[in-house]
């Protein structure tokens, strides 16, 4: 599958704006993380832990062109600089840990949710009119319009804490050695439920809707009537000819839904004290951990470019016209 150089470049100029916003809005802040260290060291500040903190810490008095050029050669090397909560560990070492476990879960609630919302959409076509899509479709603009910090906190005080059925917080049971077997792994797919369940109701919603309104469309076509006119079985027809040709503007708004899908992960984790990217933020803001939040923020910035660009590759390889369109 070919994407078109003109897509690439917007690609490009996003990823150029996103690296310049990163350099500079952190530079607009009040504060920096020297002075947050030299606060933490109250009386002990002296001249020289106050200059071994300036060095380790990057600040130096330089033109801002050749901050710049710094900040693109640590780019290039993964050098994001030292965390000021987690020090002596580097931004990387800390984003690291938090990158896997925000992935499974965004990844997880996504699939999930496209299953569920996918399927629904296209019986609710299917049947439209019927019991089924008077209630499902208004049930999804509801779910599409409930806040995920109001589906986070009910969900843990009516699962987590009132009927106790799942763990209230972290990504597996601390008692357990990390490894791939069988007690560890259902360990995590079991604190993951909760975290799940509060992502996916927007989502699902979301899917419902729109695989709704593009299967209506995609029925009134001349092969879903031929597949009928064959006598093929109802679901055949359904996901075979209908839900396989109207999941593309479902692809698409997936792409326009991550950044929402990233926010509603960051309250997720929060609520839920759950160790990806989310409760990592929240954590370097009260420490005003500068570096920690730039180095996040361009990290989240450049998952959502490589998962719109995956999108792409997966529109055009479900769509055959996309493959034959001249660049």
């Amino acid at each position: 599958m070919r994407i078109s150089s003109r897509r690439l470049g917007v690609y490009a100029i996003a990823l150029v704006f996103a690296i310049a916003m990163n350099f500079t809005v952190p530079r607009l802040m009040p504060g920096t993380p020297v002075d947050a260290m030299i606060a933490q060291l109250g009386s002990r500040a002296t001249p020289a832990a106050i200059e071994a903190i300036k060095a380790r810490f990057g600040a130096v008095d330089a033109p801002i062109a050749s901050q710049f050029v710094d900040y693109l050669k640590g780019l290039a090397t993964l050098d994001l600089g030292v965390s000021v909560k987690y020090y002596p560990q580097t931004v990387v070492e800390v984003l690291s840990r938090s990158t896997l476990w925000t992935a499974f879960l965004v990844v997880t609630a996504i699939l999930f949710s496209l299953l569920v919302g996918v399927t629904l959409g296209a019986v609710a076509a299917w049947r439209r009119g019927g019991r089924f899509d008077t209630i499902v479709s208004p049930l999804s603009v509801v779910m599409i319009s409930v806040p995920p910090v109001i589906v986070a906190l009910t969900t843990l005080f009516v699962f987590g804490v009132s009927l106790r059925w799942f763990p209230v917080g972290y990504a597996y049971d601390p008692s357990l050695d990390p490894g791939v077997n069988f007690g560890f792994v259902g360990s995590v797919f079991f604190h993951a439920i909760m975290p799940v369940l509060t992502l996916s109701p927007y989502l699902i919603g979301e899917f419902q809707t729109t695989m709704r309104s593009s299967m209506i469309s995609v029925l009134g076509e001349d092969y879903v009537t031929m597949g009928r006119a064959k006598g093929l079985k109802s679901s055949t027809v359904m996901f075979g000819y209908g839900a396989r040709n109207a999941m593309l503007p479902v692809l698409t708004n997936l792409a326009l839904m991550l950044g929402a899908v990233f926010g509603g992960s960051i309250v997720t984790e929060i609520v839920f004290n759950y160790p990806g990217l989310g409760l990592t933020l929240f954590t370097a803001s009260v420490a005003r951990d500068y570096p920690v939040i730039q180095g996040q923020l361009l990290l989240m910035t450049l998952a959502t470019l490589g998962a719109n660009l995956l999108v792409d590759i997966i529109y055009g390889l479900i769509d055959p016209r996309l493959r034959e369109a001249p660049e």
